[in-house]
């Protein structure tokens, strides 16, 4: 099969997609780069994609964790803890983070060994709503809920995000609701209107809820309804 067909049906990318990660060099196929997306592959190749082996024939697993302050989105690092570290199931190994949280940002992380359906989950192509807790350093300005729904130039993607909606919950507080998740963007987005990020939490990914219950580094398996979610949401797309 063709690496392009291979990776839209077992990581359920994009074209689009497929075309900017080989351009980026961040596909390997037997631990080569590959920049083509007509190269062969088959059932035994092993396809890493921005670092995560792509699993075919593991059962599937998925967790939710309440990520606390100064654990890293990752599956390894010499320096901080990292959520992986957290997680006490057998072959751990193979889990990875669909939809990563920078070190002081805390609540739900969502981790994985199913590609295809985490890459539904954090395609920004997809526009699944992703619900944070912000604390400025500010008051919020007015004109900032106007601003954030038009959207916010990015000029080192190239791109404008899409329609953020705003709850303002008190002068220096809000929930706010995004739909892409690129790279440090709640706090980008504030830095545009002039205000600073002193605190994030993310609540909820689509329609998976952050478990109340679940105190600070401490995790649970999803249950079918929140795997089911996602899955539903890809089809319609």
């Amino acid at each position: 099969m063709q690496l392009d067909r291979y990776l839209s049906k077992y990581a359920g990318l994009s074209r689009k997609s497929i075309l900017r990660l080989l351009h980026l060099g961040q596909v390997q196929v037997d631990n080569t780069v590959i920049h083509s997306r007509t190269h062969e592959v088959n059932d035994f190749s092993q396809v890493h994609i921005e670092g995560e082996l792509l699993s075919l024939h593991k059962p599937a697993r998925y967790f939710m964790m309440n990520k606390p302050a100064g654990i890293l989105s990752a599956t390894k690092d010499s320096q901080h803890t990292t959520a992986i570290e957290l997680i006490s199931e057998e072959n751990s190994s193979d889990l990875h983070i669909a939809g990563r949280l920078d070190r002081a940002t805390t609540g739900l992380l969502i981790l994985t060994n199913d590609g295809k359906w985490s890459r539904q989950l954090t395609e920004p192509i997809q526009k699944i709503p992703k619900v944070y807790l912000v604390e400025t350093a500010h008051a919020i300005s007015p004109p900032t809920p106007e601003i954030f729904q038009q959207g916010i130039y990015f000029k080192y993607e190239n791109i404008t995000t899409s329609p953020a909606e705003i709850e303002i919950i008190n002068p220096t507080s809000c929930r706010l609701t995004i739909y892409e998740g690129r790279y440090h963007q709640v706090k980008r987005m504030f830095a545009a209107v002039g205000n600073r990020v002193i605190a994030l939490h993310r609540e909820s990914m689509g329609e998976i809820v952050l478990d109340q219950s679940l105190a600070a580094g401490k995790y649970r398996a999803l249950n079918q309804k929140e795997i089911d979610s996602i899955t539903r949401t890809g089809k319609k797309r």
